[in-house]
């Protein structure tokens, strides 16, 4: 077992005290700002008594950044409480929680912003009473969490272990909280491997941003991806998080690394408190959640989207139910400049991102602002099974303001859904993930994607394949055929005349209808005859023609009926179209309209016409489409065979069970 394993182990066995007065879904409210605090506690422990010799020796009234200097850290903590001391009375519940706020108030302001964010002092409040925080606080006093036994890297599993259990016995959404370290590192290769050589510039600043870092697994990964190609870059991780707790603990991360600057991981609601408005950044990558709503804050994407790209969102609105495309307009308004160098970014997705929403619909026409911009570089197809909250089939998009001259106006699509091996035990919904191996392969095949982009003699690789942008647009043409029409007068004709809206504004409408049924049983295949019948019948009855307009036209529906074999209706010299025969067809963007609907339509349907005033322009990018490989089915005489075979095992057990 791991390290981190074991350790997460061991913390979430104090949830078990928990039972009977916290609900399994209110766990994290105490296991998780307890594991703050204890990993707090004994990173500062080396320097612990220097800050309070320095504390007490200091005439200063702003003492913060002389005890920063005495803790040798980026915070410190003024009290003498430690989780040695906290509990040191077992009889007196209310000395434990009083030396437990006295030592959360010793913290220097900025973490204590941390600590803040998961309101704990309701759950002192609420441990005491239960009469558990002496046995809380003990357990935790046990654990050793100091950077000797775990380190940051290990300290960041032990979380994301946790946030995995306590999201799973809460039902939390898909894909809301983490992104699995081997599936981060497959991103991180992907985005970086391309710039291997720039990246190596001595004292290279690189600044990263994730949009949705949670507890900022990615930015870690990506700065220990850069740090082993150069240790001498300065790297800047930039993040923001609407959830408070794992901000927290994202922030403590940084806080513990030596980052003292509160600036770059944010609170908030990236869509409407953006963070680092007036940042661009080298490279982004991002997992925002799948399939969630932005219901909530639909008033301020609305207006913001209403200064076209002015603002985040010109590109168009993605449904109400998925904000994932939000997340990608957020990140491409922070490219830089090409002339300042450009930008990469990544972002996980499931498949709905590749095809949802016709043309000229939000998501569509996302998709074409992006394409036509040229800024997709590659997509990269993931096994299922990889997240800990959902079994879905999951997507890297790869984006890029400065893609290399031999994929200007190419897109690779890569397929490696094959590219997983099973979990010794599954953890939720996880059951797969991506080895090492399979890691380096998926990025050569990447890699070598632009030596088949640029060398058409290139053979490529069965799970590559490159495409024009262009390949993915459609025109969505609308194909109109004649409404063809015969006429009859029925019982069912006329009380369907009887119960028409328009009839009550003739003169005499009870009248009219008795008038017309002489011609029940009449047919007529074409609007001359039938008016001619029907005005006769009208004029006999001393009926004049109906009118207004709309009571001659509420006559036509009720005496109407569609038939092949039916008269065409005209309006204006123009045959008029049959909304029920109406049918749409995807042309693609490259191909000629006309001689499309000459070779693909006119043949089956000859009396069709394309009505140009309604053709739209689409985009859609069918990855499964282009990887599907037609699997025959078995042989008759083998299927044949299997079911004799099953049928005479189950005679078999008949058998044996009435013998």
């Amino acid at each position: 077992m791991s390290t981190h394993q074991r350790l997460a182990g061991l913390i979430w066995s104090v949830a078990d005290k928990l039972r009977g007065v916290y609900k399994q879904s209110e766990y994290g409210k105490v296991i998780l700002p307890l594991t703050v605090l204890r990993r707090l506690d004994c990173v500062m422990a080396p320097t612990r008594e220097a800050v309070w010799q320095r504390d007490a020796a200091s005439k200063l009234q702003n003492k913060d950044q002389v005890l920063k200097l005495a803790a040798k850290l980026p915070f410190y903590n003024t009290s003498k409480q430690s989780f040695e001391t906290i509990a040191s009375d077992p009889s007196d519940m209310k000395a434990v929680a009083r030396n437990l706020r006295d030592f959360i108030n010793g913290f220097s302001p900025n973490a204590r912003e941390i600590i803040d964010k998961y309101d704990f002092d309701k759950q002192i409040t609420r441990l005491a009473e239960a009469k558990l925080l002496y046995i809380v606080v003990q357990q935790f006093k046990d654990i050793d969490l100091s950077p000797q036994v775990v380190d940051n890297h290990q300290m960041g599993y032990v979380f994301e272990e946790l946030i995995r259990r306590f999201s799973e016995i809460s039902n939390e959404t898909a894909g809301e909280h983490f992104t699995p370290r081997e599936v981060i590192k497959l991103m991180v290769n992907l985005l970086l491997a391309p710039d291997a050589d720039r990246l190596q510039d001595p004292g290279r600043v690189i600044n990263i941003l994730d949009p949705a870092c949670g507890t900022g697994g990615m930015l870690s990964t990506a700065e220990e991806h850069i740090r082993s190609l150069n240790p001498s870059a300065i790297v800047r991780l930039f993040g923001q998080e609407v959830n408070a707790e794992a901000w927290a603990i994202c922030r403590s991360d940084m806080l513990i690394k030596g980052e003292e600057d509160e600036s770059l991981v944010v609170h908030g609601n990236s869509f409407t408190e953006d963070g680092h408005a007036d940042r661009k950044f080298d490279y982004m990558l991002a997992n925002p959640p799948f399939g969630v709503e932005w219901k909530m804050v639909k008033d301020e994407i609305e207006a913001e989207a209403k200064l076209g790209h002015a603002g985040r969102f010109g590109a168009g609105l993605p449904r109400i139910n998925d904000g994932s495309f939000l997340f990608l307009q957020h990140m491409l308004s922070k490219m830089r400049p090409v002339e300042q160098g450009g930008t990469r970014l990544a972002i996980v997705f499931n498949g709905s991102p590749l095809f949802t929403g016709g043309a000229e619909s939000g998501e569509s026409e996302i998709r074409r602002w992006i394409l036509e911009n040229d800024w997709l570089e590659g997509i990269v197809a993931l096994p299922d099974q990889l997240f800990y909250n959902t079994g879905i089939s999951t997507y890297f998009w790869i984006l890029s303001n400065r893609k290399p001259q031999e994929l200007r106006r190419k897109v690779i699509l890569l397929d490696a859904r094959d590219q997983w091996v099973k979990m010794p035990k599954s953890l939720g919904d996880k059951r797969k993930m991506i080895a090492d191996d399979q890691i380096a392969d998926v990025t050569r095949l990447y890699a070598e994607a632009l030596t088949a982009a640029s060398d058409p003699s290139h053979p490529g690789h069965g799970k590559v394949k490159i495409f024009n942008t262009t390949d993915f647009g459609y025109q969505r043409i609308t194909v109109e055929r004649p409404l063809k029409l015969r006429f009859e007068i029925t019982d069912d004709t006329l009380a369907a005349l009887t119960e028409s809206k328009p009839l009550a504004r003739y003169d005499q409408p009870d009248a009219l209808v008795t008038a017309l049924k002489p011609l029940v049983g009449t047919v007529w295949w074409t609007r001359r005859e039938a008016k001619d019948a029907i005005r006769a019948a009208l004029a006999e009855a001393g009926l004049p023609w109906p009118s207004p307009l709309s009571v001659e036209k509420g006559l036509w529906a009720a005496i109407s009926v569609t038939d092949p074999d039916g008269e065409v209706q005209m309006d204006k010299g123009a045959p008029v179209p049959d909304p029920d025969l109406r049918d749409f067809e995807n042309v693609p963007l490259n191909e000629d309209i006309d001689e499309y609907f000459a070779r693909e339509v006119l043949p089956h349907v000859p009396d069709a016409w394309i009505d140009h005033d309604k053709t739209k322009i689409g985009y859609e990018i069918p990855f499964t489409r282009h990887f599907y490989v037609y699997t025959p089915p078995r042989p008759l005489a083998e299927i044949d065979a299997e079911l004799k075979a099953l049928e005479s095992q189950i005679q078999a057990l008949l058998g044996e069970v009435t013998s």
